[in-house]
């Protein structure tokens, strides 16, 4: 039997830690990034201000994605109306240049900011995993609260450092005051 799978062959999820409040959670945070587990993560009921930090995130890469997906709408739009104006079909028209830059901004702008909408969308989709029909943690009774009053932990059976018994040990030792191991 592997050490991530239970007496009646389920695979396990992970271990789950119950806190009572947002400084505990926060202080769990950094002894568990301390700790070097790298596939975990804190549920609270409401952003907890520098959890992040607690946790060791890097910034998101999304903004560089979402710059990348308007520069490509706002090129694109102006070759568009480039080929449409200077070569393919040509109409001189005010004595005006075939290409007048100008005249195409607003097409280009409202281009940009498509891209950039869609490639927020859809980036923030790829980078949270999303969208994920189901979730193990839905299944424990106490992960309900997470909406309410609690605070939760969880580190995933796939990370490296993962073992049932000093994991939910280790946890415990954090101020937890409920851990439980989540079945898949």
């Amino acid at each position: 039997m592997s050490p991530n799978e239970t007496k009646n062959d389920v695979k396990l999820y992970g271990a789950l830690a119950e806190f009572s409040s947002a400084t505990a959670v926060h202080h769990a945070c950094e002894k568990v990034r301390d700790a070097n587990y790298t596939k975990w993560d804190a549920h609270t009921p409401f952003a907890v201000h520098g959890i992040e930090k607690a946790m060791g995130l890097s910034r998101s890469k999304l903004p560089i994605v979402v710059f990348v997906g308007g520069i490509t709408g706002a090129s694109l739009a102006m070759l568009m109306q480039w080929w449409m104006a200077a070569v393919d079909y040509k109409v001189i028209i005010a004595a005006k240049p075939y290409f007048s830059w100008q005249a195409f901004i607003p097409v280009t702008f409202e281009s940009m900011v498509l891209f950039a909408a869609c490639t927020a969308v859809f980036g923030m989709l790829a980078f949270n995993g999303l969208p994920r029909w189901y979730h193990p943690l839905l299944k424990t009774r106490a992960f309900a609260k997470v909406t309410d009053d609690r605070y939760f932990i969880s580190i995933e059976s796939e990370d490296k450092k993962f073992d049932r018994q000093s994991t939910v040990e280790f946890l415990r030792s954090l101020g937890a005051s409920r851990v439980e191991l989540v079945e898949e």
